[in-house]
């Protein structure tokens, strides 16, 4: 008895004891952070923190150094600040981690990285840290969480310094990040660090991810001196990107005309790639810079080289004339650029038609262009203009990509929203738009591609951004079927071409990626709605569903009214909820054959829904049938059947009533 109670008084003491270690050892942290974070430059740590850190034994004082605030240990904190007595302190007193990472802010991106306390200290320049850091043997080529080495990291930073030290320890500058970027990739803004690493052996034409070299991002960036030295060491101005974008081309697409003088002195170019590289030059200053005089100068300049051959050297590939731009051609003299020039639309023209022509109609930057173009026309009322631009770019994105892409779907978004807002007057000087064939067009271009689309989204897995797109064109399909139908002027040549269109999506049984709704739960529900924020602000308008005459149209075309969503309900479930209900909805619903007493997942009917209407003038006991009341009873029951006992017909009847 006596041994128990001693044992016991041990145990307490013990755990005591422990806790008051804690308490202790949460102290000193909570005080080494504080000085770490708010300590002047070159300041000590306090004497009376010293001496609590030292008393401790080597294990726990490690310990009190590996904790971490807000994802960084003391080491980290120390570093970030460059108070490099601290951190010689905690590295060669307290034995802090020097591979410990911990959570670092770059002040130019605003990105987060988890990095190494040597990374950090490259990144913010604290040279004094960093000798500290690799003198005590920290790894100088620890990557951070995007692959990035420290010495390309303080390349990004221009930090020259840091560089030379971390090369002189043997930190490896060919080593690209998980994206392909290189330390000379990451230079370009200063001439003198990329002379220091094409010196020290740096590749001159390594390629990243987008198959880009450290010219192509020299000239996004207008560093003439830079794309000089790059072509002074032998950089390849004829590789090009993932884009199909080379050295040229690239200082066209960013307007860098002293780039594009540059390479055509030190690049034999045929004459026509050059007139071809002025005059996209041209099209890139009237697009994106508005400068009319540099986009003439450069075409005139172009025209001249077409001309200086003797013949006129053709402009090629040569397309046929674009009904989205009012049938316009390129202009071929001097005489026909100096008449496009007096007007600013004919111009406008011009440069689309440029931007087509070199950069061939999938490229991103035409794409862009006729969105923007189009866009300007809509803020300028010519609201045609802006459909007739956006349904080519649509045409364009859908036959390169697919509507799963984001920018494929905010197009078609844009442009339903537009010719919704035009047809219901929100738009103002847009009377009689939109045209029954420009929403034909559009219709059919989402509609042939929704079901290649809904096949793709079957493959495992799926990916959250692609299923919104899907479900987000799939709106789209059947506000543009109800703009069909307030389009049509009523001739049988219309109307037939009209149902056949919608006939051939719904027999595609196209369903939403998120909840299996069919066009028919689509168009039953107040909740779908088409958004885009291309103009300004969004609009706040009433939505277009549910409607009648969308929803008959529908049951006209073939489409089953007693599908099930994945919560197994009807479109006549949705159509009962209270913010949907009307009696002229469901009566469609019903007389094009749903069942009221078809339950959901949940158990609940349409009948017990509908009842929860007060203004419903639905007579329900119209709509139940002698079999429906029988297989309810059945069911009821719960009898198992044979397969044998009732046809095929019936059993399919029976699950229809099954919850």
């Amino acid at each position: 008895m006596w041994e128990d109670c001693n044992a016991s008084a041990a145990s307490t003491a013990n755990i005591k004891l422990l806790n008051e270690n804690t308490k202790h050892h949460d102290a000193v942290f909570n005080e080494l952070m504080r000085e770490c974070k708010h300590s002047a430059p070159g300041a000590r740590l306090s004497a009376r923190l010293r001496t609590s850190l030292e008393r401790m034994c080597p294990e726990e004082r490690r310990a009190v150094v590996r904790r971490t605030r807000d994802g960084c240990a003391p080491l980290f904190v120390a570093c970030k600040r460059g108070n490099v007595e601290l951190v010689e302190y905690l590295v060669h007193v307290c034995a802090a981690e020097l591979e410990q990472r911990g959570v670092y802010e770059v002040p130019d991106d605003r990105s987060v990285h988890t990095v190494t306390p040597l990374w950090c200290a490259a990144v913010a320049g604290r040279l004094e840290v960093l000798r500290v850091l690799a003198d005590a043997g920290a790894d100088v080529n620890a990557g951070s969480d995007s692959g990035s080495t420290p010495v390309r990291s303080a390349c990004f930073m221009t930090h020259l310094d840091v560089v030379r030290f971390l090369v002189q320890r043997g930190a490896d500058i060919h080593r690209p990040n998980h994206n392909g970027g290189t330390c000379l990739i990451n230079s370009v803004q200063s001439v003198r660090l990329c002379t220091y690493l094409l010196e020290h052996g740096a590749e001159v034409d390594a390629q990243d991810m987008q198959l880009k070299t450290a010219l192509h991002y020299a000239i996004q960036e207008h560093r003439v001196e830079t794309a000089r030295l790059l072509l002074d060491h032998g950089a390849d101005p004829r590789l090009a990107s993932r884009a199909g974008d080379d050295a040229l081309r690239t200082a066209c697409l960013k307007g860098a005309a002293q780039i594009v003088t540059l390479l055509g002195s030190r690049v034999p170019y045929p004459p026509d790639r050059l007139a071809d590289a002025y005059e996209l030059l041209g099209a890139t200053q009237l697009d994106e810079f508005n400068d009319v005089s540099a986009a003439l100068a450069a075409w005139r300049r172009a025209t001249t080289i077409r001309h200086s051959c003797g013949t006129y050297i053709e402009k090629r590939p040569q397309w046929p004339p674009h009904p989205a731009l009012g049938g316009a051609r390129e202009w071929r003299t001097m005489d026909e650029l100096e008449v496009a020039a007096t007007d600013m639309d004919a111009l406008r023209t011009q440069a689309l038609l440029v931007a087509a022509r070199v950069l061939g109609p999938d490229h991103k930057d035409t794409v862009l262009r006729l969105m923007y173009r189009g866009a300007s026309y809509g803020d300028a009322f010519r609201y045609q203009r802006c459909i007739d631009l956006w349904s080519w770019a649509l045409q364009i994105r859908i036959e390169k990509d697919s509507l799963l892409y984001a920018d494929t779907c905010h197009t078609a978004c844009a442009l339903t929203r537009l010719m919704l807002d035009a047809r219901a007057g929100r738009l103002e000087r847009g009377r009689d738009l939109p045209r029954h064939r420009d929403v034909m067009r559009v219709f059919r271009l989402v509609a042939q591609d929704l079901p290649r689309c809904r096949a793709a989204l079957s493959v495992r897995p799926v990916y959250k951004k692609q299923a919104e797109s899907f479900d987000r064109a799939l709106r789209c399909a059947t506000h543009l079927v109800a703009l069909l139908l307030s389009t049509a002027d009523g001739s049988p040549e219309q109307q037939a071409a009209l149902r056949a269109a919608v006939a051939g999506l719904v027999r595609a049984d196209v369903r939403s990626a998120h909840t299996g709704d069919t066009l028919l739960h689509l168009c039953v529900s107040r909740l779908n709605v088409i958004r885009s924020t291309y103009f300004a602000d969004e609009l706040s308008v009433p939505p277009m569903f549910p409607s009648v005459e969308v929803v008959s149209l529908l049951l006209s075309c073939g489409a089953d009214v007693r599908t099930r969503n994945e919560a197994r309900s009807t479109p006549l479930h949705v159509a009962a909820i209270p913010y949907n209900f009307s009696t002229e909805l469901v009566e469609v619903l019903l007389r094009g054959g749903a069942h009221l007493d078809q339950p959901n997942k949940f158990g609940d009917s349409p009948a017990e829904l509908v009842a929860l209407n007060r203004g419903s003038r639905v007579r329900v006991l119209r709509y139940v049938s002698l079999a429906c009341l029988a297989a309810r009873a059945l069911l009821a029951a719960n009898v198992p059947l044979p397969p044998a006992a009732l046809p095929l017909t019936l059993h399919h009847f029976l699950d229809l009533h099954r919850p």
